[in-house]
C-alpha cells in the first residue's frame, strides 16, 4: 500500500446546512444575502428538495438540505465566508434584521463576525486580505 490514493480528494464543492423550512431558508440566503440559486430539484430520498446556492464569484456552494433527527437544524455550521469589507456587511445585515453578533477587531487579524439564518445555524464572516 502506498501513501497516495490514486483518486486523492482534490477539493471542495459543496457544504450542506440543514435548515426547518427549506422555502424560508432559501428566501434568507437568496435574497437577504444575494446568494445565487445553482439547483432547486425535489429530491424524494431526502423528503425535500436539494436546493443549491453559492456566494457571487465562489466556487464553493451551499446546499439547503431538510433537517432530520440525525441532523438537526440550528447548529454551528462551521462555515466562513469571505467579504471585502466587514464593517459595511455588517452594518447592512444588521440593517435587515439579520441576527449579528459584535464586529471583532483583533490586531493581526481581519475584522470578522458571526451570524445566524432564520433556524439559528451559526455562520462566521472574515474580511478577505488585501490583495498585493
Amino acid at each position: 500500500m502506498t501513501d497516495q490514493t490514486k483518486a486523492p480528494i482534490d477539493g471542495i464543492r459543496t457544504v450542506g446546512i440543514p435548515v426547518s423550512d427549506q422555502d424560508r431558508a432559501l428566501e434568507f440566503y437568496a435574497k437577504t444575502l444575494g446568494f445565487e440559486k445553482l439547483v432547486d430539484a425535489p429530491v424524494e430520498q431526502l423528503g425535500g428538495r436539494w436546493i443549491e446556492l453559492r456566494p457571487p464569484r465562489s466556487t464553493v456552494t451551499i446546499a439547503l438540505t431538510p433537517a432530520a433527527e440525525k441532523v438537526p437544524a440550528g447548529v454551528d455550521t462551521g462555515i466562513r465566508f469571505t467579504t471585502e469589507d466587514a464593517v459595511a456587511l455588517h452594518a447592512e445585515l444588521s440593517d435587515r434584521g439579520v441576527d449579528v453578533d459584535e464586529l471583532l477587531h483583533w490586531e493581526g487579524v481581519p475584522p470578522m463576525f458571526d451570524f445566524r439564518d432564520p433556524d439559528g445555524n451559526v455562520l462566521y464572516v472574515s474580511e478577505s486580505p488585501p490583495q498585493n
